[in-house]
């Protein structure tokens, strides 16, 4: 199956105070180099979305493996960030949409996701208890309105749009639903 990763690292990072995909985690690795860990453990092709003026997120990404592109109208929001990226990959039998500020799902919730896009599924992605997270696996036959999505929302509309062929897999990582939007997004969560 041909699976292409989107790293969705294009965010202008308001609400964190300063850039934050470049903000290092507890161990030193900055947090989009993270997320693109984990997702290039599981996938063997991932196209970063970059916004410009990132050159050195760029040369970051590029170091760990990732194809790197840079998204004009990043300013536009989620969805002309990952229509870029869509447009990048080109044709594939489908997309795991991951976000560079979530680098706290673990390679296992990706792979999940893939094996369930393996199986067939049209879209897949992970729930931790009832919670939808990330990444996202959509269908190649969704390249058509991938590569036309605008404005913030990203996938939103189209995962509702085709909602009966979502499959929910379970998962027991509370990273998956964990994004970090602002500097104490990054203390550890207290999960019951």
């Amino acid at each position: 199956m041909k699976l292409v990763g989107l790293l969705l690292a294009a965010g202008s990072a308001t609400r964190f105070g300063s850039d934050k995909l470049q903000h290092p985690l507890p161990h030193g690795v900055p947090m989009a180099v993270q997320a693109a860990r984990h997702l290039l453990s599981e996938i063997a092709r991932v196209v970063a979305v970059v916004r410009p003026g990132s050159d050195e997120l760029a040369r970051a990404l590029r170091g760990e493996g990732c194809e790197v592109t840079i998204c004009e109208r990043a300013e536009e929001g989620m969805g002309a960030s990952l229509a870029c990226g869509a447009r990048v990959a080109g044709e594939a039998d489908a997309y795991l949409i991951a976000l560079g500020d979530m680098p706290f799902v673990r390679p296992s919730s990706i792979a999940a996701v893939r094996d369930a896009l393996e199986r067939g599924a049209a879209l897949a992605a992970p729930y931790f208890r009832t919670r939808r997270g990330h990444p996202v696996g959509i269908s190649g036959k969704f390249r058509g309105e991938l590569e036309t999505l605008q404005g913030d929302e990203g996938a939103r509309r189209l995962l509702a749009a085709h909602e009966p062929e979502l499959v929910k897999v379970p998962v027991g990582d509370p990273g998956v639903i964990r994004d970090i939007d602002r500097p104490g997004d990054l203390t550890p969560p207290i999960v019951v």
